[in-house]
C-alpha cells in the first residue's frame, strides 16, 4: 500500500487489519503528507508516523548531490540496519542506503516489532522549513525509518516513511555522502528493497515441518505408550522456502523439549541435511508428555510442533529383583529372620534343670 489520505469503497483500517489477522502480508510506504488512514493502520501494528510536514533530518549524514539543501536526503549505513540477513539482505553486499521521508516511532509495548532501519545519534524529525523551536518528535535512534512486524500467526507487515526509497532515482543513484569528498558508491537501495519485498511476501524465511518420528531406540515402530527410563529416538525434518523452492533447513540451534507442564529434558538436535535428531532417556516419572519443538528466530516464521505421548510406570515383572543399594536392608531382614529362628529353637527346646528338693531328717531320740 502506498500512502493515501483515506481508503475508498469498502476498504478500511479494520478490513486491512482483519486481512493481516487471517495471515495476509502488508507493505506500506508513506511520506510527509501521510493520510490519517495509513497512520491508523501503522498504529495497529506498533508504529506511529510523526506529524505531517515533518521529515528525517541529519546534518552529518546526507547526500550532497541529491539533497535540496534541507539535509533530508539521508545516507544510512549498514550499521543502522537490523542484523537479520533474511530481512535486510546480505550484509557484505549492502552499500549505503538513501532515504527521504517521514520518521516513525515504535511502541515499546509491541514485543513483535522489528526496527529494521534506525537513525544515527545526529538525526531527528522536524519540519525542515521551520526553525527548531520545540523538542522534536523523535531524535537519535528513536527515529525509525523502516519497521516490520511478524504476527503470531506468521503474517508479516513492513512500514516505511519514504516512497523515494523505492523510486528508480534512488535505486540507481550513486551515493555522495557529506564529508567523503567526490568519492561515490552505488546505493544499496535495490538490494535492501529486494530483500524486504521477498521477506514480507514470504518468498524467504518460511519454515515448515515435513516429517516427525519417534520410537524406541533400535525399533522403528511407534509404540502405543512408553515406559519410564526407556531409550527413545526422536527426529524431525524441517524445510525452508528459498526463492520459491523448498530446501532442507540448515541450522545448529534447533532444540527439543520433553515436557510435562515443565521441561524434563531439553536437548539440541543434531542436523543432517535437514533431518534433526537426538536420542535420550525418558525421566523416571510417569505421566502425559509432549515432544515439543518451538523454534523462534528473527526473520523466520514461527515453527511449532507438538507430539503427545504417554509414559507409564514399570510393570511388576519389570522391576529388578534385587537392588544393590538395598543390600543392607536385605541383610538386616535376613539377620532378623535367622535371629527369630534361633530364638524360637532355643525357646522351644531349652529346659531348665529341676530344682533340688530339700529333705529334712528328724532326729529321733
Amino acid at each position: 500500500l502506498f500512502y493515501f489520505a483515506e481508503f475508498g469503497g469498502s476498504i478500511s483500517v479494520e478490513e486491512i487489519t482483519r486481512f493481516v489477522d487471517e495471515g495476509g502480508n502488508l507493505l506500506v510506504t508513506g511520506g510527509p503528507n501521510l493520510g490519517q488512514a495509513v497512520r491508523e493502520l501503522a498504529l495497529q501494528h506498533g508504529f506511529e508516523f510523526d506529524e505531517p510536514e515533518t521529515m528525517v533530518i541529519d546534518h552529518n549524514n546526507y547526500d550532497t548531490h541529491l539533497d535540496d539543501g534541507y539535509h533530508t536526503t539521508i545516507v544510512a549505513t549498514k550499521q543502522q540496519l537490523l542484523n537479520a540477513q533474511l530481512i535486510t539482505g546480505e550484509e557484505t553486499k549492502l552499500n549505503p542506503v538513501l532515504y527521504k521521508g517521514v520518521a516513525m516511532i515504535s511502541h515499546k509495548n509491541n514485543l513483535l516489532r522489528l526496527e529494521v532501519l534506525r537513525g544515527t545519534s545526529t538525526s531527528y524529525s522536524f519540519n525542515p522549513t521551520s526553525p527548531v523551536d520545540e523538542y522534536p518528535g523523535a531524535i537519535g535512534q528513536q527515529v525509525v525509518m523502516v519497521g516490520a512486524v511478524q504476527a503470531r500467526n506468521n503474517a508479516r507487515a513492513v512500514f516505511t516513511g519514504s516512497m523515494e526509497m523505492f523510486s528508480d532515482a534512488f535505486l540507481s543513484a550513486y551515493v555522495h555522502k557529506t564529508g567523503s569528498g567526490e568519492s561515490s558508491i552505488r546505493s544499496g537501495n535495490l538490494e535492501l528493497v529486494t530483500a524486504l519485498s521477498k521477506w514480507v511476501l514470504k518468498e524467504n524465511g518460511v519454515l515448515r515441518v515435513k516429517k516427525v518420528e519417534h520410537h524406541l531406540a533400535g525399533n522403528k515402530e511407534v509404540p502405543r505408550e512408553y515406559t519410564i527410563m526407556d531409550e527413545v529416538e526422536y527426529a524431525i525434518e524441517i524445510e525452508e522456502l528459498r526463492n520459491g523452492v523448498w530446501r532442507p533447513f540448515n541450522a545448529k540451534d534447533v532444540q527439543l523439549e520433553f515436557v510435562r507442564i515443565d521441561p524434563f529434558v531439553r536437548t539440541t538436535l543434531t542436523n543432517k541435511n535437514g533431518r534433526f535428531s537426538t536420542r535420550f532417556k525418558l525421566p523416571d516419572v510417569y505421566g502425559v508428555y509432549k515432544f515439543l519443538v518451538d523454534y523462534r528466530r528473527i526473520g523466520y516464521t514461527h515453527l511449532y510442533d507438538v507430539q503427545q505421548v504417554s509414559v507409564r510406570p514399570l510393570l511388576h515383572n519389570q522391576y529388578e529383583r534385587f537392588i544393590r543399594s538395598a543390600y543392607p536392608y536385605y541383610a538386616s531382614s535376613f539377620s532378623m529372620m535367622v535371629g527369630v529362628v534361633l530364638f524360637s529353637f532355643v525357646f522351644l527346646h531349652h529346659k531348665d534343670p529341676p530344682k533340688a528338693t530339700a529333705t529334712t531328717s528328724k532326729k529321733t531320740n
